[in-house]
């Protein structure tokens, strides 16, 4: 239970990226009121909490209507989580965990940012998604670890919703090297978990056992 807590915890907070979010938030709520500004980061953090929870409780329903097996979401979720930890790792975005400069423009047209690009893509976005489907199905069956992905879920939800009301604080606190210094060191444990699930999915979907079982030709 303590290792699915902090590996979940540690996804999470590499998919969601609190940080990033809150430096994305910081610029999209310049022109907002501190009142304003309070009010769209509880809005978005409770509207992209909705999203992933949702994706956690009906992710293995979601599989099985669409034919998915465990092996291939985990070697699926793996390679995703290893671009976004390379994302991290040379601080480039690449849109898996940030908004496109398409979504950058339409959102800067909007009065309300909470939904879009706030909750999603921003906080829940495909790596987020993906990760939180990945954790769960990975505990399926044990109600306790299943729990623990819960919990860690809600406590980087926590965190990202404290990044955003101390948002302009915090940009002008780490600076551009802070928060890159942060976002590569969980850039790299991400690309170790994703690797990790790589190596699962693979194990599990039985290609390995069946390479093995070929015969051999003869000279």
């Amino acid at each position: 239970m303590l290792e699915a807590f902090s590996v979940a915890l540690t996804t999470f907070f590499a998919t969601i990226g609190p940080i990033d979010v809150a430096a994305m938030f910081a610029i999209l709520s310049g022109d907002l009121t501190d009142r304003e500004r309070r009010n769209t980061a509880l809005r978005g953090v409770m509207a992209a909490g909705i999203i992933l929870l949702l994706f956690a409780l009906l992710g293995d329903w979601i599989l099985t209507l669409l034919g998915i097996s465990l092996a291939a979401l985990r070697a699926a979720g793996g390679v995703l989580l290893l671009l976004i930890g390379i994302e991290m790792v040379s601080a480039k975005s690449g849109g898996a965990t940030s908004t496109t400069r398409e979504e950058n423009r339409e959102a800067v047209e909007r009065a309300d940012i909470a939904v879009f690009p706030l909750a999603t893509p921003l906080i829940a976005g495909p790596g987020a998604i993906g990760a939180v489907i990945l954790l769960m199905a990975h505990a399926e069956g044990n109600i306790l670890e299943q729990g623990a992905v819960i919990v860690s879920l809600l406590l980087v939800l926590a965190l990202t919703l404290v990044s955003l009301l101390l948002a302009s604080r915090l940009q002008s606190a780490l600076g551009v090297t802070g928060m890159h210094m942060i976002s590569r060191v969980f850039g790299v444990l991400l690309c170790a978990l994703a690797m990790q699930f790589l190596f699962d999915g693979i194990a599990q979907s039985g290609m390995l056992s069946a390479l093995t079982d070929i015969p051999s030709m003869p000279g």
